[in-house]
């Protein structure tokens, strides 16, 4: 590889993005029907699918896309919501109209796009058929979304007409990037659309903590603390309707085996940011989480990190986040030793809004041994075993199933 291909090789890196909502290839089996109705909305866009036997909107529910960069793709959602549970099949037969909510840009601010759900619903409201109650919720980030919504609208005084609110592995107390793989975006020479995806408004808003490309800072992003006193302000929650929610993490404590302070992912090769190596989280002062290493303009940075648990091996939904950057880097050119694929992304504490991620007694905690009222939600169901951050599974979605309002 000659140095101006190595360059590229380099730069190209950060071509990727990490998706937080129910997908899969376009090349799945998963055949996507033409929507009985098409709705545009300020910021976003809805397709309608009529239940089972229904001639317009007669028993909505209303489901929220999640955070990614760029416009929603509502085909891949809906093959990702199909595709091992088919979960949009169910909700016809049962006389449900599914109505899925997407945006013009994922990684906008969570305020703007619940703009776009609060239209969803108006919508839903007027063009229904009946006075059957509405259930709006969301997948991942459309969970935070559709919250926002329903709460401000009460506090708004606004009749939102939803019996059933829920979220779907939902980063209500948080969700984790690995603070090495989110600087690891911004030591990439040239603007990218993981570092833009790390940087964007709605990433700040949903990250326990943010890695600061300007100054190496980690801590909450003030776009973090703004949109928790905006949720404070509409009352933090709806009020009226029936609050679910489920983990694709397990609620037993027990998390994936990911040791802390491990090499996750290394570039073993001489080419394309040789000797950079990122480490899973470890607890302490002065954590090393990554050596980044390039050869195009050469350059080396240590990140460190102080007082975190170990968030990689915790219980919670996980995502492949060093799967898909190991990837990009064998694309590339690269000799890669992975290690650990994948790492929790969304705490099952945090899914189920039960405890906070600052504390490994907490984040670690046996849910199944708590009281239920400790959790916000009115009820709630972890995963009986670890899943990828919103795999939509029989266990998950025919707990929802059997809660639809009458």
């Amino acid at each position: 590889m000659s140095g101006q291909q190595g360059e590229s090789a380099e730069q190209a890196i950060g071509a990727f993005t990490l998706a937080g909502s129910p997908q899969v290839a376009a090349a799945g089996g998963v055949t996507v029907p033409a929507a009985d109705e098409e709705w545009v909305l300020p910021g976003g866009f809805a397709r309608v699918h009529y239940g089972d036997g229904n001639r317009g909107l007669v028993r909505p529910v209303l489901m929220a896309d999640g955070f990614n960069l760029g416009r929603s793709d509502l085909d891949a959602l809906y093959r990702g919501l199909e595709e091992d549970f088919r979960l949009i099949t169910r909700l016809k037969e049962r006389g449900r109209d599914v109505v899925l909510i997407g945006y013009e840009e994922r990684s906008a601010s969570i305020l703007d796009n619940a703009q776009t759900a609060t239209a969803a619903i108006h919508r839903a409201i007027a063009s229904r058929l009946g006075n059957t109650r509405l259930m709006v919720g969301g997948f991942s980030m459309g969970g935070i979304v559709t919250r926002y919504a329903l709460a401000k609208m009460e506090s708004d005084r606004l009749d939102h007409q939803t019996a059933v609110y829920f979220s779907y592995d939902s980063p209500h107390r948080g969700a984790v990037i690995p603070i090495g793989l989110q600087a690891f975006a911004h030591f990439i020479p040239v603007p990218n659309d993981f570092a833009k995806q790390m940087n964007s408004t709605a990433a700040r808003q949903m990250l326990w903590r943010h890695y600061n490309s300007e100054d190496g800072s980690i801590g909450v992003a003030p776009e973090r603390e703004k949109f928790l006193a905006a949720l404070r302000e509409a009352g933090d929650w709806p009020r009226i309707p029936r609050l679910l929610g489920v983990a694709n993490g397990r609620g037993d404590g027990q998390g994936l085996n990911v040791p802390p302070g491990q090499t996750a992912l290394a570039s073993t090769g001489d080419r394309v940011y040789p000797g950079t190596k990122l480490l899973t989280q470890a607890e302490g002062h002065e954590a090393v989480v990554a050596e980044l290493k390039r050869l195009f303009p050469k350059a080396e940075k240590t990140v460190r990190t102080s007082g975190f648990p170990a968030l990689d091996g915790a219980p919670g939904g996980t995502l492949g986040s060093y799967r898909i950057l190991a990837f990009a880097l064998e694309t590339a050119g690269a000799t890669v030793d992975l290690r650990h694929a994948d790492v929790c992304f969304v705490p099952t504490v945090s899914a189920v809004s039960i405890r906070n991620l600052d504390r490994p007694e907490d984040l670690y905690v046996n849910i199944d041994e708590l009281a239920p009222d400790e959790s916000e939600l009115d009820d709630f169901l972890c995963s009986s075993a670890t899943t990828g951050h919103t795999t939509i599974t029989d266990e998950l979605c025919t707990w929802l199933l059997d809660r639809l309002p009458d």
